[in-house]
């Protein structure tokens, strides 16, 4: 028996998409280990996930700090790791594999740039999908990839019957109409326009709700739609994941929740504007569909009305 490493540090999209490809290194590695190393907000999350058998935290500290980074490789090395899968692909992981296995191929080091096709730039080749670079980067490792090009994220719900029976949850929208704050080019401005249409065609066969992050709470106020809390505080990964995989349908921006949608199979809609496309980031599924326009602002609340399937 070896040990595996699996890097994924987030974001909470990413998470998500990346779930498919952690089941086909599993797949392949009946007979090992697999820790994965990730970051705070997943390290909860990741313990949840049944074919993960130790999960390590990088708390992503400056390269700089020198004692973090040393207990860190320590941990790593007496792990005495037989290979690495970097599912994160960034300078950080690149800077990781340097100290590590500063001279290793793909064989022992599986990432874009080891497994990069010897006929294209990286600055080209990530311009492919997501999932069919991890795929091309799992196959060219030597996995058979069964999952990669579907992710399944179910593995993260938790029971909510708690949280539905308190805000007496039975058929619901879940509305996402947020986004961070440096990426407010992703936001739709027409949610309450639509939460109106709703409402109008449906009357009360249907419930309309948001269920804001941490930092949403207070903009949540502003969405005439029912604000999903637990104690008054955001809902968890897995509960948010629970709620998505319980209703009738979701609307959202292009963000870590119509991700979390798309995998986990529910009926939705993301609404997206010229800053990247669905197929690029792989979020169009069977029940998961995009509208894509070169400008949100025009995108009219009727027209996403129309594609809501109940």
């Amino acid at each position: 028996m070896s040990n595996i490493l699996v890097i994924k540090h987030g974001s909470l999209g990413d998470i998500a998409q990346a779930c498919g490809a952690i089941q086909d290194i599993s797949e392949n590695h009946k007979d090992d280990q697999i820790h994965l190393l990730t970051t705070k907000p997943y390290f909860e999350l990741f313990k949840k996930n049944p074919v993960v058998h130790n999960v390590i935290l990088d708390k992503r500290l400056s390269r700089f700090n020198l004692i973090y980074l040393y207990l860190l490789m320590k941990t790593l090395k007496k792990l005495k790791i037989k290979k690495v899968y970097d599912l994160q692909n960034s300078s950080r992981t690149k800077f990781y594999k340097n100290v590590l296995f500063p001279k290793a191929n793909f064989n022992t080091w599986s990432s874009s740039e080891t497994t990069l096709p010897s006929d294209i730039l990286k600055e080209e080749f990530d311009k492919n999908p997501v999932l069919d670079r991890f795929d091309h980067q799992l196959k060219t490792s030597g996995i058979k990839t069964e999952y990669t090009m579907k992710p399944n994220f179910s593995w993260a719900v938790t029971n909510i019957d708690n949280i539905k029976q308190e805000f007496n949850l039975d058929k619901y929208i879940v509305l996402f109409p947020f986004c961070s704050a440096h990426l407010t080019h992703k936001k739709w401005p027409h949610y309450n326009e639509l939460i109106e249409l709703i409402k109008n065609k449906y009357e009360d066969q249907i419930k309309v709700v948001v269920a804001p992050g941490p930092s949403e709470i207070d903009d949540a106020k502003n969405i005439k739609a029912v604000s999903i809390l637990n104690k008054g505080k955001a809902l968890d990964i897995s509960q948010l994941a629970s709620l998505i995989k319980e209703s009738s349908f979701v609307i959202a921006n292009d963000t870590g929740p119509a991700h979390m949608t798309a995998h986990l199979g529910v009926k939705g809609l993301t609404l997206f504007g010229k800053h990247t496309t669905a197929f690029k980031v792989s979020i169009e599924r069977e029940n998961f569909k995009a509208i894509q326009v070169d400008d949100l602002e025009k995108l009219s609340a009727s027209k996403v009305l129309e594609k809501i399937l109940i």
